[in-house]
């Protein structure tokens, strides 16, 4: 086997089959790892807060969890086919500058996320810590820089962790969920199915899948060095199984922990409801919760620094390096970090808010995607022409373009926020249909426009394009 470097020295870049390394299997930890923080327990909250019943909400957190999933495990096995990182990928679909669009709606994601996270980390130490044991803005800084160097060393480091990391969390998570059941006093009501609230049960719905489906824009970042030769059906359940149990479960218990102990701060209501089962364990469980925060936060860093680069490539090519990485995450950092010391406590209130806007965000480009790797190109591209100003793929796209903003726009009437609630929202007592209408009209409208492509052309040309991309073995 090539002797790998401490630090990944490729970016955007291809992966060749000779460098592909790994087991499929592998995607499992990575996701329920990322999935194994304060963040994900954050979102079980949401139906708890608005008075929904534990188990309605329970039955809306696995609900929206199996639908956000499903879309973001199918991206994930987009990377050993390409062997390039999720987003880059957008370009056939809406053109070597077009693609900026999606790759600015990824960066509010990256940015707002790392920010909503600093916030939860602080939050979570000052309970752990004794009264001004430490500062706020000492707290982030130190976070955003531990998570920052999990960014740095890249891809194999960053799988080596989060295995070490998932078994650590299972087993936590484990004795955790047992030992609720034996020591922490669950009220009758609690246990009843109670009054179905359409509202909140649609809110939580939403805010499951639409935190998975975020997931989607920086999913095969972690599968593109797996050889090429992994099965679609085998790498969309080792990242549907780890996503989607860490997901629930995680929520789940942050569903638990607002039933129990209700508490506006989510740090403080989890170590007061695991203290139910023994004095010191809700410091653990809190630890191992804000452990996961700098997993995620790293994996988000990770993506932004990607994403960047992604950026930076339309203005000038890039060439694969450890220099251009370490530079975009740096940038990265900073703004995440500006961001996070200037938000108010109250920021961390607002996740629900957050979720639905990318929700909004990300709905039109997944149907897009994956329409087009899966219906209209069938897994079929040039690698070469990706880069390419002047190639197949064009600089503008109209048919992605277009998709998404009909999509985006089919889904405006249907918006239900605490800043604007869309009419038919109101009809509907401020329930938010959005992504049930988005998925399918972009999807539609993308298709329909793509009837006039002459595919068998397009891949007569990428076959010449990625003629001796593989020099050793002449694969494509």
């Amino acid at each position: 086997m090539a002797h790998r470097p401490l630090i990944e020295v490729h970016s955007i870049d291809y992966v060749p089959h000779a460098e592909r390394h790994g087991i499929v299997r592998d995607l499992w930890p990575v996701w329920f790892s990322g999935e194994a923080n304060l963040a994900t327990l954050a979102v079980g909250v949401i139906g708890v807060g608005l008075g929904l019943s534990m188990l309605w909400t329970t039955i809306a957190v696995v609900g929206g969890c199996a639908l956000g999933t499903f879309f973001m495990a199918f991206h994930s096995t987009q990377g050993p086919q390409l062997g390039l990182p999720q987003l880059i990928q957008s370009r056939p679909q809406f053109g070597y500058l077009g693609a900026l669009l999606v790759w600015v709606v990824a960066l509010i994601a990256y940015i707002g996320y790392n920010a909503f996270n600093c916030v939860l980390a602080a939050q979570a130490t000052r309970v752990l810590l004794w009264p001004g044991a430490i500062s706020d803005g000492a707290i982030i800084f130190l976070f955003s820089v531990t998570a920052l160097a999990m960014a740095a060393v890249g891809y194999d480091w960053i799988h080596r962790l989060q295995r070490l990391f998932a078994y650590f969390m299972l087993l936590l998570l484990g004795v955790f969920t047992l030992a609720a059941v034996w020591f922490i006093p669950m009220p009758a009501a609690l246990l009843q199915l109670g009054e179905f609230k359409g509202i909140p049960f649609l809110v939580q719905f939403f805010a499951a899948a639409a935190y998975q489906l975020s997931w989607s824009i920086y999913v095969s970042d972690y599968s593109r060095y797996l050889p090429a030769n992994v099965g679609v059906a085998s790498s969309f359940w080792w990242t549907y199984l780890g996503a989607f149990i860490g997901g629930v479960w995680l929520m789940l218990i942050g569903t638990l922990v607002a039933a129990v102990s209700p508490h506006p701060d989510v740090a403080a209501a989890v170590k007061a409801a695991a203290d139910l089962v023994h004095p010191w364990f809700g410091a653990v469980l809190l630890g191992g919760g804000i452990l996961g925060l700098v997993s995620i936060t790293g994996l988000n860093f990770y993506g932004a620094s990607l994403t960047l680069l992604s950026v930076a490539d339309c203005i000038k090519p890039q060439r694969a390096g450890i220099k251009g990485r370490i530079i975009t995450l740096l940038l990265a950092f900073a703004v995440s970090l500006g961001l996070a010391l200037m938000s108010s406590p109250n920021f961390a209130n607002r996740f629900d808010e957050l979720l639905a806007v990318l929700l909004y965000l990300f709905t039109p480009w997944t149907a897009i995607n994956l329409v087009d790797f899966y219906w209209v190109r069938k897994c079929r591209y040039s690698v070469r022409e990706i880069f390419n100003p002047r190639g197949i793929y064009g600089r503008w796209s109209w048919r992605g373009l277009v998709a998404y903003a009909l999509g985006f726009a089919s889904m405006i009437p249907f918006f239900s926020t605490s800043h604007y609630k869309g009419p038919i929202a109101q009809l509907l007592g401020g329930a938010d249909l959005a992504m049930l209408i988005g998925l399918p009209v972009s999807a539609i409208v993308y298709l329909l426009a793509c009837r006039s492509l002459d595919m068998q052309n397009e891949w007569a040309a990428v076959e010449v394009a990625d003629r001796g991309l593989e020099p050793e073995t002449g694969v494509t």
